[in-house]
């Protein structure tokens, strides 16, 4: 099994990283990818750390839309931040990325430069991009759209059947969390149904969103097998037939031979 995302380089797990990543590896988990944030340069230093504790993880860099506003009128700079955390990473994807109108913590406008100019930075590299949207959707696909070529994820996807089918129609990837597990999820439920076997992944986000029977905790990627158990359930097939098609999808949105 794979956690397709998750920030193992967050501070919250700079006491106990070790023993995460046992846990991990004892829930059968051969590899996850780390998130870094790419304009913040204590958390990409983490990542030596974080490959000493756990070798088989790949990492993803890039300018998170929250942090979008420290770019505000040079969107180019977050693609050369971005650039730089990839390079120092050895990242595999660029992200994650994207626009968030929920919170607004940067002008929507300069959240969509920013995402545009990371978007360019990797079709330019050949990397896969990490999407966040949320409240967004029409001008995160018009973004997408307009970047011929481009593929990707949609992390932690909590949208409508509609809003995956858009995102499947351009090829993108949908990636579920532990919000699946949440009792009323019943829609999210629908979406883990009608997501085609080959574009499926699955994710903690961890630290944050446990799933269900860990709600409220510090989240771990050992606890995807939650999620993997509740996808499963609702999609009728064996836990160990998902799980290996959940790798397999990674492996192909992320090749093997993009690692360090």
């Amino acid at each position: 099994m794979i956690d397709s995302h998750c920030h193992l380089a967050d501070e919250k797990f700079a006491g106990d990283l070790n023993e995460v990543v046992s846990r991990a590896t004892d829930a059968g988990l051969t590899s996850a990818l780390c998130i870094l944030s790419a304009d913040e340069p204590d958390e990409v230093a983490r990542t030596d750390v974080v490959l000493s504790a756990w070798p088989g993880v790949r990492f993803s860099a890039g300018v998170h839309p929250h942090r979008a506003g420290g770019f505000a009128e040079r969107p180019a700079d977050a693609a050369t931040a971005a650039s730089a955390a990839i390079d120092r990473a050895g990242a595999v994807a660029l992200g994650e990325i994207g626009l968030d109108y929920h919170y607004d913590f940067a002008p929507r406008a300069v959240q969509q430069g920013v995402f545009e100019a990371q978007v360019a930075l990797a079709l330019s590299r050949g990397l896969p991009v990490v999407v966040h949207t949320r409240e967004a959707t029409a001008d995160t696909m018009a973004v997408l759209k307009n970047a011929r070529g481009v593929s990707g994820v949609m992390h932690c996807f909590t949208g409508t059947l509609d809003e995956a089918r858009q995102a499947l129609d351009i090829g993108f990837h949908i990636s579920l969390s532990g919000i699946v597990t949440f009792p009323r999820a019943e829609s999210l439920k629908e979406v883990a149904k009608f997501v085609p076997a080959d574009r499926l992944l699955i994710e903690t986000d961890a630290p944050f969103l446990a799933p269900v029977p860990h709600r409220g905790q510090r989240n771990e990627p050992a606890w995807v097998v939650e999620t993997l158990r509740s996808i499963a359930t609702v999609r009728g097939v064996p836990t160990t037939e998902l799980a290996a098609t959940v790798v397999q999808n990674f492996l192909a949105l992320v090749p093997t031979r993009s690692l360090r």
